[in-house]
């Protein structure tokens, strides 16, 4: 299993930290409501409840909530359909996942929640 260690894992984070800035910045810009920001900024953490079947599910389930590429993928739905809901929610899942990224919440192993390609996080890091 191979893991940003260093410098690459603080560009990663860093990086991480850009999208959440970007995210938050193009949110404000378009004027959509914070309090609908807030409701639904902790949504893609519901796949956490994939870890309750056990840690390969758990990972598959985390990590398509959490790949930059879902949120792209629906705000590029946002503007070649003109829906303002789709940029809200691209928006807002982008943000999510910046947050994360900056916080060194990266995509998971299948070893276990503690096990992502930023390094390793929480009991795996500690134990």
């Amino acid at each position: 299993m191979s893991q940003a260690t260093g410098t690459i894992n603080w560009v990663l984070r860093v990086e991480g930290l850009s999208i959440f800035s970007l995210a938050l910045f193009l949110y404000h810009s378009l004027g959509y409501s914070w309090a609908t920001f807030g409701i639904y900024f902790l949504v893609p953490d519901i796949s956490l409840i994939g870890y309750l079947v056990n840690n390969k599910f758990g990972a598959i389930a985390y990590n398509c909530s959490h790949a930059i590429i879902g949120a792209c993928l629906v705000l590029a739905l946002s503007v070649s359909l003109g829906s303002e809901l789709l940029q809200i929610v691209g928006l807002i899942w982008l943000a999510h996942i910046g947050f994360d990224r900056a916080l060194g919440y990266g995509l998971k192993y299948s070893q276990g929640f503690g096990y992502t390609h930023l390094g390793t996080i929480g009991k795996a890091k500690n134990g």
